[in-house]
């Protein structure tokens, strides 16, 4: 690609589109490599990458989610009217972000997501008995972006009729901030956002009056333990921003890695079948289709005093993207990096699909949960599942939640 004939946001999205060549060259290149695209300083390697994510004292959050796209002064002026913004457990490091993500660990403890795989072999069920005489489907709109919405929403404590709107609101979010849209798509989007705020601004206030168990009561606790009168403004508005955090987290990730697990299993053939026959591999395949393609490809940090990362010299306030998907794809770390291979010894541990240290994913055994329904389900509803001969997969033009735009499938 010429840079010269390409505007910025069209270079960001080639980049996006696909970042494993850029991730190969930093790898092979001593120090860091400074990517303009991204205003920062690629952490390619695996050995960095843990490094960074050990040393928060060092390398700060509250920048992680710097969005791509700054919107409009007029969005914002629509956001207004919903919730300023607040710090969440993705943003924040030591007692703070403690706090943040103490609920949240209570929320997704093992003996609740147990609790939760029977729903979610459920609604998936439910999903696939939707299409299964269709002999096709596009697999984003009718399962992938559905089953998680579903799954998250129960967790959270959402009524089933909210949860399309709570669902479309966070992934409004996402576009507000990390894609390019005129003025008027911006205003658009921001509407869909205050329209969420206030959805959960209203769970909130009845859950402190009226708890359940559910993730929101756990939160609203956290946050105002008193319940002998009403959540303050700012109370409601840390409430507001980590339950959409959440829900962004929650659903749009695991959506992504439906759709990529998918996808991969059946551009490898081989791969398809051998899961087909070897039921006891789904285990492995979930821990693969995580490594090789990762959901969310890193985080921003930002250096709190001057650090030395790879013989590279950084100021304080310097930014670093900490690249996930590149740790997964360096061969110090995994043999034969740039295969997937369903077989390889099935170690979480090993890849960083999920971060690691502090801000390791708190979900990513609820994750693994529906990545593992999917494929019982699909590998015994549809043994003969294709990608369409005719549709070409277009992978999103994002870092965060990296995913086919559509997935065409027949069988």
């Amino acid at each position: 690609m010429d840079p010269t004939t390409y505007a910025p946001h069209e270079l960001l999205d080639a980049l996006q589109r696909d970042p494993y060549p850029l991730y190969s060259r930093a790898r092979r290149t001593d120090g860091l490599t400074f990517v303009p695209e991204l205003d920062a300083w690629l952490v390619a390697r695996d050995a960095d990458v843990r490094e960074v994510l050990l040393r928060p004292e060092d390398f700060s959050s509250s920048g992680s989610l710097r969005p791509d796209v700054m919107p409009s002064p007029a969005a914002f002026g629509v956001l207004a009217r919903g919730f300023a913004a607040r710090s969440t457990v993705v943003s924040t490091d030591g007692a703070a972000h403690r706090r943040h993500r103490a609920p949240i660990n209570r929320g997704l403890s093992a003996a609740r997501i147990a609790a939760l795989a029977p729903y979610a072999t459920e609604v998936a069920t439910a999903l696939v008995d939707g299409f299964a005489a269709d002999g096709h489907t596009e697999l984003m709109a009718s399962y992938a972006g559905r089953l998680p919405g579903a799954v998250i929403g129960r967790l959270i404590g959402l009524a089933p009729e909210d949860v399309p709107t709570a669902l479309y609101g966070s992934h409004r979010a996402e576009q507000l901030l990390f894609r390019p849209m005129t003025e008027e798509e911006q205003l658009a989007a921001a509407e869909d956002v205050v329209a969420l705020h206030h959805l959960l601004d209203r769970y909130a206030r009845a859950r402190h009056t009226d708890p359940r168990e559910d993730l929101c009561s756990m939160m609203v606790a956290s946050v105002a333990p008193d319940r002998s009168g009403e959540l303050t403004l700012d109370e409601r508005a840390e409430l507001v921003a980590n339950l959409q955090n959440f829900l962004i987290a929650g659903h749009l990730t695991t959506t992504a890695l439906i759709g990529t697990t998918l996808l991969h299993l059946l551009r490898h053939r081989d791969q398809w079948e051998l899961l087909r026959s070897r039921p006891d591999l789904i285990p492995g395949a979930v821990e693969e289709a995580i490594r090789y393609d990762t959901a969310v490809q890193g985080f921003r940090r930002t250096t709190t005093k001057p650090v030395v990362l790879a013989g590279t010299e950084l100021p304080p306030g310097a930014t670093v993207f900490v690249a996930y998907g590149s740790a997964n794809r360096d061969e110090a770390r995994h043999r034969d990096a740039d295969t997937f291979d369903i077989t390889r010894p099935a170690t979480p541990t090993r890849h960083l699909g999920f971060g690691h240290g502090t801000h390791g994913c708190p979900g990513s055994q609820l994750a693994r949960t529906q990545l593992r329904v999917t494929l019982e389900l699909f590998t015994h509803r549809f043994p003969d599942l294709r990608l369409a001969e005719d549709r070409e997969v277009v992978m999103r033009p994002t870092l965060i939640h990296r995913s086919p735009l559509e997935l065409p499938l027949t069988w």
